[in-house]
């Protein structure tokens, strides 16, 4: 069942380069691989057995031997949640660029679903090498997305992505050649853990950039104004969780000393960025700017909770990253429809779209509600379980994370107010309809999630863990 959620949208992707379609014909193929994906994994948390936890559905075979290199793929509990963030934010990406009617239709969905394998590989993959493998293979339709298809600024968005990453994956490289070699074997649930900090910053180096963590941020802007509504959606929802989901799997398991060692320092910079990211969009003058400094923001709260490495802190980290991903794929998706109807998201020339729309006034206004984290939502729960987590390791932490919960409100309630409220924009006109039926479905199943989510939040903080979910001995967790 893994390697078939990993392989099912590769191989849809390259029938679809292969056959002569046409662009409906390519766009409903890849729909429905997308959907075919969801209901695989559907199955796969149908019989996952969260009690027992640990690795389940893995499947392993020898690929270098002499190397000690495998096939190696299997999930745990908290990747299983990863793998249905993703199956979900890419099935509504697909949805909205088919709806969208990108020109080229037949790379484009290919790429789409190139990504959505790669990026499943990544939660999946339990060989260093292997997980490198699909760490890379994720950046390439990336490139192309945002390079071909994106705005009018996206060679340098592209050329700035590119080098940042580049520069994450060649150190993250020589940290795993390093660590695996030191160790005679590449896979992650046999390697021993390491004492190295070398390594280990290697390691975190990389997983910052992807994330992206504060002072490392420097490709976010450009890459999320500049790529399509869908693309920046995955960027912000999807792709940032693999680099947390990289702290968590190698950086916090394996290198339980430099996490001693380096946790102060990682907090200080997770904690400048959670409070540099709210402000910053709090200024941001567009939608799209509000979503990428927010989602700089909630990165550096995932991260402090990671850190943290207690069960508190580990269950809230992984409660959020599902709640930010879907929210902010959402959002980046509602953003695109609001551009499509005003040929701007410029937030001084919006307004007043909530008189007549009601559709999106709803949708936004119930996304951005969450994401305020009001109490009952899940991302209270998720905030409140890594501040609690945070706690432990002094109460300045959870300060600065308080405040920072309350400038997320701030800046999130004057994106609604300059969208949905004021007067109407010279941008906005009455001809300007509300969401169709096509777009209703790309967004209310992600804004459904989330509802149901805030109704019972212990479906994934209480199922991410096994039974004795990590203390000091966060390695004991995947044996």
């Amino acid at each position: 069942m893994t390697t078939v959620l990993i392989l099912l949208p590769i191989a849809a992707g390259l029938l679809i380069w292969l056959l002569p379609l046409n662009r409906v014909s390519a766009g409903s193929l890849a729909l429905l691989a997308a959907l075919a994906e969801v209901g695989i994994w559907i199955q796969l948390v149908a019989r996952y057995d969260f009690e027992r936890g640990g690795l389940q559905f893995d499947q392993q075979r020898n690929w270098f031997g002499d190397l000690n290199v495998s096939y190696h793929v299997g999930v745990y509990g908290f990747s299983v949640w990863l793998i249905g963030l993703t199956v979900v934010a890419m099935a509504a990406a697909i949805a909205y660029a088919f709806w969208a009617g990108r020109d080229r239709t037949r790379a484009y969905m290919g790429l789409m679903l190139f990504l959505t394998g790669a990026i499943v590989g990544v939660f999946t993959a339990q060989d260093l090498l292997l997980f490198y493998a699909a760490f890379e293979a994720m950046m390439i339709p990336l490139y192309v997305l945002v390079g071909v298809w994106g705005g009018p600024g996206r060679m340098a968005a592209t050329l700035k992505f590119v080098i940042y990453t580049m520069a994450g994956s060649l150190l993250m490289l020589a940290a795993i050649v390093v660590y695996g070699l030191s160790q005679n074997t590449f896979d992650l649930v046999d390697i021993g853990p390491s004492s190295s900090n070398w390594v280990f910053l290697g390691f975190i180096a990389a997983f910052a950039i992807k994330a992206p963590l504060f002072p490392l941020h420097g490709w976010l802007p450009d890459a999320y104004r500049e790529s399509s509504p869908e693309v920046a959606a995955i960027l912000s929802g999807v792709v940032s969780k693999a680099a947390a989901y990289g702290f968590l799997r190698i950086a916090v398991a394996k290198f339980p000393e430099p996490v001693q060692d380096f946790r102060a320092p990682i907090l200080a910079l997770a904690a400048v960025g959670l409070v540099y990211g709210s402000l910053l969009a709090f200024r941001a003058p567009d939608v799209r700017g509000v979503i990428a400094y927010s989602s700089l923001a909630q990165m550096s709260l995932i991260t402090m909770g990671v850190f943290a490495v207690n069960d508190l802190g580990l269950d809230g980290s992984v409660l959020q990253m599902v709640n930010h991903g879907l929210v902010s794929t959402a959002l980046f998706l509602l953003a695109g429809m609001v551009e499509r109807r005003t040929l701007t998201g410029e937030l001084g020339r919006l307004g007043g779209m909530a008189r007549g729309r009601p559709a999106l006034a709803t949708l936004l206004m119930t996304t951005g509600v969450i994401a305020l984290a009001v109490p009952l939502s899940s991302a209270f729960a998720g905030e409140f379980l890594i501040l609690a987590g945070v706690l432990r390791h002094g109460w300045g932490w959870a300060v600065v994370g308080a405040v920072a919960i309350v400038l997320a409100a701030m800046y999130m309630l004057r994106l609604i107010s300059a969208v949905l409220h004021r007067e109407v924009g010279p941008a906005v006109s009455d001809a300007a309809l509300d969401l169709r039926p096509a777009e209703l479905g790309v967004v209310v199943p992600l804004v459904a999630c989330l509802i149901a989510l805030s109704a019972w939040p212990a479906a994934i903080s209480q199922h991410s863990f096994r039974g004795d979910r990590p203390q000091a001995d966060v390695e004991a967790q995947f044996r």
